[in-house]
């Protein structure tokens, strides 16, 4: 029996031998297809020592907050230095235990893996990847979908592990690691991972929020501690068994850890969402101008890959106080110019304003360029369905069509809001709409708007520069102007009116349009015209006496800028927002500088007879319920402003430390108020600004701005104002004069 089986003994013997050698030859030819980078390129030594990966710019405040950031890839490396140690302790205590006695692959683990998925089919035994695998992972994602190509991939991330290891130490490997591994959400690295979920930097997480975030590592939805908070915290305390177990957390202090709650702090960098969105994009617009410029001369950044730090103007707190405000006063507003229109809203009934604003909209330029005709288009945008909108209340689900959500978003007032330190030209604050997310249009940097009443401090400012005296008396009554076509503008207030002569204050102060025209014939068109250049406005203004009333459009930033001139010794300043830019490691880039300073727009004694009229109109003038209402005593000066049939309401306001420019209206041009008691400058846009100084005057980091003076008036000043501020017109003439009838004349520009 023993000879009859020894040669099929043998001849399975020889076959197991063959088997075995081919089996090698096959791995070994296998092995070397993956170092000869057939299953993907492995690194260089030379690659491998100068690891760069695409890092997120950050935008800051002038108060240092980090406000938003650009990039691809959400990441914002660290050094070993800056990681808090239990963070380190978390991290190697759960997912890589023998880290720091391997050099890259971990056999024992390897083994365990091996026998408990081949032999015992136990799937949930893991990967056996160690830390140095995983940063392999992070910076060479795998490509290949197959069994053997999943295997390949192992192998090969074993070999880079291993150059990996004779390159970096032990801390540089972690370093590199907690910048480049996912957080899930287009969130990689750790600082950004704390950032967003606690609002603070790495550095400063404590040893449960560190578990946690580690704790997500192993699954980043499953166990993300926003959306499944249970979940998350039974692998955070599964973490924190891991760090007492290896000696990294007292056992005593394991229970009162594991019984703490979970608590976030969670903030979403989304460029339509947080603070300052309109800024933040203005802010991305000007730093790709400047990229691009760079780029022309052979430096090459790029603005959401190179990691730059912005440094910006705008004040956090002041900006959190605006947008809380300008929300508080838009949310009252809005429901009381809905009811003011009732059932005859044009966006409601006026079919021929709905079909325009539908015909504007991308919807229907998308759906015409791929060839339907315009019925075609309508049909389809007529077709209901379950889409998400605005409201005061926050967003709301409803059942409309394209056409009806056209429809809704059109009745919506919007703003523009800025406020700039009046000597630099640092924008404070910047509001360029009600919500970013839906209403993309800045209406700071794109948006030009007649400007009304607020353009009347200019043309005063031209008169006393042609040398018409503040005492000089302006008759109230309306004019028309044969050369103009009987061009006739009127007040506001009852006829009696027609019978009063204002002082240049009280005129200014009460607004009186007919007056204005007048103090314009006397400083004359060109004048105005040129004084309006030399303060800083290049928008193109209409040569005509309409020009007194504010019929051009002027931006927000340019309105602003020239303002400030009355608080800066006459001189105007340009708005801005990026004071400097560095790299990564703070070397500097780029860094503001002023332009030559203009000379002065108009003379010193006339910028405090200026600033002196616009006291009046916030202290007795149409800006007077800033006092009276909101009871603000700050030192302040300013002008309302409302524009022909109440479609833009305006207010500026004069601080010695801050100059606030306010519109509200809408979008489209067609709708205004119903009536000029709503729709005035005085209710629409200046509680936006009385707002914020309310909020303001409570905080004690704001006093330098809040309880800031005016210097005092010279005392030729005050003996030129020194007048009565209205005459009224002798009982003959009164007997004489038909309020009803317009005077008749022609305009004539006294230049």
């Amino acid at each position: 029996m023993k000879n009859i089986h020894k040669p099929q003994w043998r001849k399975i013997s020889k076959y197991a031998l063959w088997a075995f050698v081919a089996l090698s030859g096959l791995f070994i030819t296998f092995m070397l297809s993956i170092h000869a980078g057939a299953w993907g390129p492995i690194p260089s030594e030379k690659s491998l020592s100068d690891l760069n990966y695409q890092k997120a710019t950050e935008v800051y405040s002038a108060d240092s907050v980090l406000i938003g950031k650009y990039y691809l890839f959400d990441r914002q490396p660290v050094s070993y230095e800056q990681l808090p140690e239990h963070l380190v302790h978390a991290l190697v205590s759960i997912e890589d235990e023998r880290f720091y006695e391997h050099n890259g692959i971990d056999y024992p683990s390897l083994m365990r893996v091996a026998l408990k998925t081949v032999l015992l089919q136990d799937e949930s035994a893991g990967g056996g990847s160690t830390l140095s695998q995983q940063l392999v992972k992070n910076l060479y994602p795998r490509e290949h979908g197959s069994k053997l190509g999943l295997v390949a991939d192992k192998f090969r991330e074993m070999i880079i592990a291993s150059k990996l290891e004779s390159i970096y130490s032990k801390e540089e490997i972690l370093q590199h690691y907690l910048n480049t591994v996912s957080f899930g959400g287009n969130t990689f690295g750790i600082e950004s991972a704390a950032l967003k979920f606690y609002n603070k930097p790495s550095r400063a997480l404590s040893v449960v929020e560190a578990a946690t975030l580690v704790g997500m590592l192993k699954a980043t939805y499953a166990y993300n501690p926003r959306l499944f908070p249970e979940r998350s915290m039974v692998r955070r305390n599964l973490v924190l068994q891991a760090m007492a177990r290896n000696k990294h957390l007292a056992a005593k202090k394991l229970d009162s850890l594991q019984a703490l709650p979970l608590s976030l702090d969670y903030r979403e960098y989304d460029h339509d969402q947080g603070i300052a969105p309109y800024f933040r994009e203005e802010v991305r617009k000007q730093l790709k101008r400047w990229a691009d410029k760079e780029g022309e001369n052979g430096k090459e950044y790029n603005i959401y890959t190179s990691g730059l730090k912005v440094y910006t103007t705008l004040n956090f707190k002041m900006q959190q106080l605006a947008e809380e405000a300008m929300t508080e006063h838009m949310k009252g507003l809005q429901q009381q110019f809905e009811k003011s229109h009732g059932k005859n809203a044009p966006w409601e009934t006026d079919k021929t304003l709905i079909r325009k604003a539908v015909r504007q909209s991308p919807a229907f330029r998308k759906l015409s360029a791929s060839g339907l005709s315009e019925e075609a288009v309508m049909d389809s945008m007529a077709v209901k369905r379950s889409m998400t909108l605005p409201s005061w209340k926050g967003d709301t689900t409803l059942l409309m069509s394209s056409i009806d959500s056209i429809r809704y978003l059109m009745k919506y007032l919007n703003v523009g809001s800025l406020g700039i330190d009046p000597q630099s030209g640092e924008v404070l604050t910047w509001i360029g709409g009600i919500n970013y997310k839906y209403f993309k249009y800045d209406h700071i940097s794109q948006s030009e708007r007649q400007v009304g009443s607020t353009f009347k401090p200019i043309v005063y400012t031209a008169a006393l520069e042609a040398g018409v005296e503040p005492c000089n008396y302006y008759s109230a009554r309306e004019v028309a102007y044969e050369n103009m076509e009987d061009w006739s503008p009127g007040n506001s207030g009852d006829k009696d009116e027609a019978y009063l002569n204002y002082s240049m204050e009280e005129a200014l102060s009460n607004s009186v349009n007919t007056v204005a025209v007048k103090v314009l014939e006397d400083a004359g068109i060109n004048r105005t015209l040129q004084l309006a250049k030399k303060m800083g406005i290049t928008a193109d203004l209409p040569a005509q006496p309409s020009l007194a009333l504010g019929t051009g459009a002027v931006s927000i930033p340019e309105l602003a800028g020239a303002y400030a001139s009355y608080v800066n010794d006459g001189i105007p300043v340009k708005p801005y927002l990026i004071k400097r830019v560095t790299s990564g490691k703070d070397s500097l880039l780029m860094e503001h500088r002023q332009e030559d300073r203009p000379g002065r727009a108009y003379s010193e004694q006339n910028r405090q007879l200026m600033l002196e009229m616009m006291k009046a109109t916030v202290n007795k003038g149409t800006a007077a319920r800033i006092r009276y209402t909101y009871g603000l005593k700050n030192d302040l000066a300013g002008k309302t402003g409302t524009t022909q049939n109440n479609k833009d309401a305006w207010f500026v306001a004069i601080s010695p430390e801050l100059v606030h420019v306010s519109w509200v209206g809408l979008d489209r041009h067609e709708i205004g108020f119903r009536s000029t008691s709503l729709g005035q400058g005085a209710n629409a846009a200046l509680p936006l600004y009385a707002t914020l100084l309310q909020k303001m005057n409570k905080e004690k980091s704001f006093n330098p701005i809040t309880r800031a003076r005016f210097q005092p008036p010279s005392g030729q000043v005050a003996r030129l104002l020194d007048c009565e501020p209205v005459k009224k017109d002798g009982f003959l003439k009164r007997l004489f004069t038909n309020p009803d009838k317009k005077k008749k004349k022609k305009f004539k520009s006294k230049d």
